[in-house]
């Protein structure tokens, strides 16, 4: 077998910890300014390393009752567009798989269209619908405009993963007396497990950092983490320490979940993506 050289395994390791760098630049960024005071967000040349440490940013955030009462909302949305996503999604993708209809396969490229139509020409309508029903303003509003886009996605997805389960073993399940909604639900769901992670992993990152619908179907009292974020922002100054610090909150509840999941989240985006 070839064995790369040691020049060539230094030379990787570099490109490497380059190419991490890089992508990780932005988000060394974000938590240096959140430990620093406004004046040395912006120092030239940039303080990186050397700057004078602060909490107050942090402290700020959380003596506002409203950080907890945006990071619930953004919790509730996720939640719902999730569940609906996968419960709408999941079924329909296993019944494109298991059709054996050549047009309900050529059929099943609409929902990849519907993933490549830009959110901002779906949002008027939307808002008029919404406003129309009385559900404008409402968690309802937010989580149906999402699963709209989440649900296409996870329908796209669980096709291909389906098509990769064997049909064997439901047939088997079949001739044990199993109904076909009882293959579905003991044979194919099961073995599907990682192609659903993934496919919630999507969801979740999608609706906890969805800022237009928000901006556009929330109120006050529905109002998510990003328009939080926003309200960091005003006509006297932009307070980036306090932006910053929100982001952080932001990320780490996303962050969680995506680590505890990375295993399922891998083997199905990539079985899902390829297979199928």
């Amino acid at each position: 077998m070839y064995k790369k050289s040691r020049l060539e395994r230094v030379v990787l390791t570099l490109l490497t910890i380059l190419a991490i760098g890089f992508f990780l630049l932005p988000v060394y960024w974000l938590l240096t300014t959140a430990f620093k005071f406004g004046r040395e967000a912006f120092a030239i040349p940039p303080k990186w390393f050397l700057f004078d440490f602060t909490l107050r940013n942090f402290q700020t955030v959380l003596a506002n009752s409203k950080t907890g009462h945006y990071l619930l909302n953004s919790i509730i949305v996720s939640t719902g567009a999730t569940v609906l996503s996968l419960v709408l999604g999941v079924p329909a993708g296993y019944a494109i798989a298991r059709s054996g209809s050549r047009v309900l396969n050529v059929a099943s490229f609409f929902f990849l269209l519907l993933l490549m139509v830009p959110p901002v020409a779906m949002l008027i309508p939307f808002y008029l619908i919404m406003r129309d029903i009385h559900l404008l303003g409402t968690f309802a509003a937010l989580i149906v405009l999402d699963t709209v886009f989440d649900a296409a996605f996870v329908v796209w997805m669980m096709r291909s993963y389906f098509a990769d389960v064997p049909k064997e073993m439901e047939e088997a399940a079949l001739v044990d007396g199993a109904s076909h909604f009882g293959a579905f639900l003991r044979i194919a769901l099961p073995l599907s497990v990682p192609g659903i992670v993934a496919s919630a992993l999507y969801v979740i990152i999608y609706s906890w950092n969805d800022f237009l619908f928000a901006l556009m179907l929330t109120s006050p009292s529905t109002k998510t983490i990003p328009l939080g974020i926003l309200a960091s922002f005003s006509a006297v100054e932009i307070n980036w320490g306090i932006m910053a610090a929100m982001c952080i909150f932001a990320i780490i509840p996303a962050l969680i979940i995506a680590l505890f999941l990375n295993r399922y989240f891998v083997q199905g985006i990539t079985m899902g993506a390829t297979k199928g």
